[in-house]
């Protein structure tokens, strides 16, 4: 099969040997929710004695460690061969198996990036009082391999999404429930369905409009639902038909991804052109002589012609003269200095960002002008 043929659909089996008939190197993204292995060998009641809706599906019961073990490996391995050389993994789990994936993913080969935790906005409690509330559960974000260079990870995107502060690897977000959650026959459709929102962050963080996302536990198909809403692609596999009857009949609900692919994609610094502060002082935006502020004001450079800073003795670009006054290895000088607009101190950035905006379109206006 090629992936074409299978793209946005879902696969009917056991996930390892679907794995094995996939297409090489073809998923950008991989998101997995595994069964937990949770070991339960009893009922859960809460204290007025009515009985907690637990997990207690065929399909989380191994016979031992070693069992849930030799599983593990053989889909992370199915899973590993059909990413892409620059794609990334999801490993979503609990207490009772996280650790343990892990350690196998390590020892095949992937390179772990983050430990992501999500904090549950409304977890269940300890209905016994013997332990502590189980309120978070552990996502693994890993690349293929360690001496992968590229990935997707967009953090402009996660930082607006955050209010524009640097997304923290602690996510606080409600549990699946209410009219999010599917029902069958007026009870849960899946024991463990996930919140879309959930779905929604790691795909924003790390796939691109487009991109392919392959989800080997596909259950009831959240990450499908999110992809289509977001404009990428996917591929589920799933090996219980009442799942997938429910995945389809959800997917096939959402309109989908309208055709503005900007309203998918949160540009990147990398995206914009290259300004200088030469290229502001060109432009007329500085002069030679100002004066540039860092370090809530305990700290000041002046502008060179060449576009340098010239601080406490030391002269160089806008970053290493940044560097200089904090004493640090690299400073980020955009972000760093400050000038005085009207007496009033604004980023530097904005005058990079007012430069794109306003000079740049107006180059490529001109160079357009006699050209065949």
């Amino acid at each position: 099969m090629t992936i074409h043929e299978i793209t946005n659909t879902i696969l009917e089996g056991d996930c390892i040997q679907l794995l094995d008939t996939l297409p090489e190197n073809s998923f950008d993204m991989i998101f997995a929710d595994p069964p937990y292995f949770l070991q339960l060998d009893r009922d859960l009641y809460r204290p007025n004695q009515t009985k907690v809706d637990s997990v207690d599906e065929a399909w989380d019961r191994f016979d031992s460690f070693e069992d849930y073990d030799n599983f593990t490996l053989r889909w992370l391995n199915g899973c590993r061969r059909a990413m892409k050389d620059d794609a990334t993994i999801w490993v979503i789990g609990s207490y009772h198996n996280i650790f343990r994936v892990g350690k196998i993913m390590q020892d095949i080969g992937f390179w772990i990036l983050n430990d992501v935790i999500w904090v549950k906005a409304n977890p269940m409690p300890n209905f016994n009082g013997v332990r502590f509330t189980n309120a978070h559960e552990t996502m693994i974000w890993a690349k293929k391999s360690r001496g992968q260079k590229r990935y997707t990870f967009n953090y402009q995107a996660m930082k607006m999404l955050n209010g524009e502060k640097q997304m923290r690897s602690d996510w606080e977000l409600p549990i699946c429930s209410g009219s999010e959650r599917e029902r069958n026959g007026g009870g849960k459709a899946h024991p463990t369905q996930k919140p879309e929102s959930l779905l929604r962050r790691a795909i924003l963080a790390s796939t691109n409009p487009g991109d392919i996302i392959l989800d080997p536990f596909f259950g009831t198909g959240t990450t499908g639902a999110a992809a289509k809403k977001l404009g990428r692609n996917w591929v589920g596999l799933e090996r219980n038909a009442e799942y997938i009857a429910t995945a389809r009949s959800r997917i096939d609900s959402i309109s989908g991804a309208l055709p503005d692919r900007e309203l998918y994609h949160t540009p990147s610094r990398r995206d914009f052109p290259r300004v200088t502060l030469g290229n502001l002082i060109e432009a007329g935006y500085l002069h030679e002589g100002d004066l540039l502020c860092g370090g809530g004001g305990k700290a000041s450079a002046k502008v060179c012609a060449d576009g340098s800073l010239i601080a406490d003795g030391f002269r160089g670009s806008i970053h290493r003269a940044g560097a200089h006054v904090q004493s640090a290895r690299q400073c980020n000088g955009w972000v760093f200095w400050n000038y005085s607009d009207g007496g009033e101190l604004r980023p530097l950035d904005e005058l990079r960002e007012k430069y794109v905006r306003e000079i740049i379109p107006a180059d490529s206006e001109k160079q357009g002008e006699g050209s065949v």
